[in-house]
Formats: structure tokens, sequence, C-alpha cells
């Protein structure tokens, strides 16, 4: 069985959501940048994954995508489901006649094979949460970027240093008062 594009974007997508969410909505726009997902293809995927619960949206200014469940109620077979993502490696979709009509023949003698696959592919899929995958990306220490591109690393609670900034933001001198009298000037000195 091979997982089409459809299925892969989609489970990155909503990993690259429950990575975020934590800080507000997540925008279709962010999500395609920094995936590399094509944004109208996001937007197909997602109507789908709104539809069977699985994200919520927010409307206006500061909108975008949260998670309609908690990530550990969210299986890696509910967004492929969501998606239209066939999980069937038989060739006839599961449906026992895997000759053509006319030599009539029924099941193919691999049948049961590819239809016991199936069923473990679902099993496996649906033991895989959302949260596992957010939380194998943060114990890898996956580097997020956030709208205004300032860089955030992720650190695994198992990290034994603490965490520290990638990028900390300059330190900006104090403003020195303008000098527009001797007085001034002494103060300064």
């Amino acid at each position: 069985m091979r997982l089409t594009t459809k299925g892969r974007f989609a489970v990155t997508a909503m990993i690259d959501l429950a990575l975020r969410e934590a800080h507000g909505p997540v925008t279709l726009a962010g999500i395609s940048q920094r995936q590399k997902i094509s944004l109208s293809y996001l937007e197909q995927l997602f109507g789908k994954l709104r539809r069977f619960n699985i994200v919520d949206s927010t409307r206006g200014p500061g909108g975008g995508y949260t998670l309609a469940r908690k990530s550990d109620e969210i299986s890696v077979a509910d967004i492929i489901v969501a998606v239209d993502e066939p999980l069937d490696a038989t060739q006839c979709g599961g449906k026992g006649s895997c000759h053509s009509d006319e030599e009539n023949q029924g099941r193919c003698m691999t049948h049961d094979l590819w239809s016991n696959l199936n069923s473990k592919m679902v099993e496996y899929l649906s033991s895989v949460s959302l949260r596992d995958l957010a939380q194998q990306q943060e114990d890898r220490g996956v580097i997020l970027h956030d709208l205004r591109h300032k860089k955030i690393k992720v650190e695994s609670s198992k990290a034994k240093k603490p965490v520290t900034a990638i990028t900390p933001k300059p330190e900006i001198a104090p403003k020195r008062p303008l000098i527009n009298s001797v007085f001034n000037l002494a103060q300064q000195s």
C-alpha cells in the first residue's frame, strides 16, 4: 500500500498545527510556507478536516485553525479518513471481486493477505495519536518559526541543558537625553 500525498500532507499540516496552536489560531499561509504545501491544497484538506470535527476555524484578524479536540484524541487514521485517503491494499477496493467481471473468478489468491494488511494498517494508524507525532518532533528539538520570523527552539523534556533562545532579541541601549544645555552636559559626565 502506498500512501499518497493527500494523506501525507494532511498529517504533516496537522503536526504543524498541533505544535503551534498553543500560541493561538494557526494560519494556513503559515503552514503552507513552513511545510512547502500549496495554500489552495491546504484549504481543500482543512475544509474536509473541519467537516470531520478535527479542526475549528476562526475568521478575521488573528484567525486561523485550532484543533477541535485534544491532540491525544485525534488519531492518524482519523486524519487520513477525513481527507478521503483510501487505506486499501487490495486490487478490488475490498469488494472481493479482484478479477474483471468477464473472468468471474471472484477473489484473487492474495486477497486475504492484502485484506489483512489493510486491517493491520488501520489498527496501527488508529493507535498513533497526533500528540504522539507532535511529541516526537518536540523530542527532536524542531525549530518553530512564528509569524514574525523569530526562531523558537522546542527542547525535549529529556534535554540536559537549559533551553536557550536561538536568536535572542538584540539588547537596545537606553536612550541618552538630548544635551541642550551646559547643565545636562555636566550631569552626563
